[in-house]
């Protein structure tokens, strides 16, 4: 068993725990989860950025209310995540609709 010790008296295993004598093999399949990220600009009102968040993301009015006030203030926000067979036409209809969106 290897142990590493990154502190006097914090240790942790870094062996999983196997069984052996099972021969199977559990296979999971993780798909990446993608960000749809909304950017600030100067020219949309509140009020249009909420109702666009709201028709295109799927929003309620406050979820789309507290994306809104995120970006304004911290020039951007995540207002979506999912595979990106979501979340790319869902950027098409936001940069459609005159806002500034990209996937990551």
């Amino acid at each position: 068993m290897v142990i590493y010790s990154l502190h006097e008296g914090l240790k942790f295993k870094s062996e999983p725990k196997v069984n052996p004598d099972d021969d199977q093999q559990l296979t999971v399949k993780t798909d990446r989860k993608h960000e749809l990220i909304l950017f600030n600009d100067e020219v949309n009102t509140f009020d249009y950025v909420t109702k666009t968040l709201m028709v295109v993301c799927d929003h309620t009015f406050i979820q789309a209310q507290q994306c809104t006030y995120i970006v304004h203030f911290s020039g951007k926000c995540v207002v979506k995540t999912g595979p990106i067979s979501d979340l790319e036409p869902r950027c098409i209809k936001l940069l459609d609709a005159g806002l500034s969106a990209e996937i990551v």
